[in-house]
C-alpha cells in the first residue's frame, strides 16, 4: 500500500501562484507513475499533470501548460505541483494519485491510478 497527503491548497487572488506537495508513504520504492488531477465543484476529476518517477518526463493538461510544474524530490519520496498566473478557473480539490505502472497512453485517466491522497482545496478569487 502506499499512502498520500497532500498540502499546499489555499485563497489566492487571480494571477498569483501556489505550491502543492504530496508526499508518499508506505511501498513507495514500487511507484513509478505520480500525478494531480483536480475536481471543481459539480463536475468530474480531470488530469493536470504527471510524472515518470523512474525517468522523470513530465506531462501536462493543455490548459495548464505554461503555468504549472510538476517535479519530485526522491529524497523526500515527495511531489509538488507549482502553479503560476493562477486563474479563476483553477479552483477545484486538487488530488494527489500514484500508481506503480506508468502508460503514457493512459496516464490522463483516474482509472490507471490505485492510490489517492485526501485532495486539498485551491480557490483562486477575481
Amino acid at each position: 500500500q502506499v499512502q498520500l497527503v497532500e498540502s499546499g491548497g489555499g485563497l489566492v487572488d487571480a494571477g498569483g501562484s501556489l505550491r502543492l506537495a504530496c508526499a508518499a508513504s508506505g511501498r513507495t520504492f514500487s511507484v513509478d507513475a505520480m500525478g494531480w488531477f483536480r475536481q471543481a465543484p459539480g463536475k468530474g476529476r480531470i488530469f493536470v499533470a504527471a510524472i515518470n518517477w523512474r525517468g522523470g518526463k513530465t506531462y501536462y493538461a493543455d490548459s495548464v501548460k505554461g503555468r504549472f510544474t510538476i517535479s519530485k524530490d526522491n529524497a523526500k519520496n515527495t511531489v509538488y505541483l507549482q502553479m503560476n498566473n493562477l486563474k479563476p478557473e483553477d479552483t477545484a480539490v486538487y488530488y494527489c494519485a500514484a500508481d506503480e505502472r506508468f502508460e503514457v497512453a493512459t496516464m490522463t485517466w483516474t482509472s490507471e491510478y490505485d492510490y489517492w491522497g485526501q485532495g486539498t482545496q485551491v480557490t483562486v478569487s477575481s
